[in-house]
């Protein structure tokens, strides 16, 4: 399982979140919503890791999931990009290769 951000979703987490060097993102699991799990969404936060299964660092910041949560992903990567039409952050799994 990995990580992936695209430069439009590391700008996003620079502006929006006001994301700085040094900092650390938390992609979490959290009840309601429609995503890769039904009745489940992918949330996220300023956060420091606990038990980070997955990280990415880019630009000094480290993205992350905590082990926890390892069951949603069932062994997909993330992929975050920002949908141009909402300004939001957009989420998308693709099965790890074997």
């Amino acid at each position: 399982m990995e990580i992936h951000l695209s430069k439009d979703a590391r700008d996003w987490f620079h502006n929006e979140m006001e994301v700085e060097a040094g900092e650390a993102v938390r992609f979490f699991v959290r009840y309601g919503g429609a995503g890769l799990q039904p009745g489940f969404s992918l949330g996220v936060t300023k956060d420091s890791p606990y038990e980070a299964l997955v990280r990415l660092e880019e630009d000094e910041v480290l993205y992350f999931i905590e082990e926890a949560d390892q069951w949603y992903f069932d062994e997909h990567d993330l992929h975050v990009t920002v949908d141009d039409t909402l300004g939001e952050l957009s989420y998308s799994y693709e099965p790890k290769e074997a």
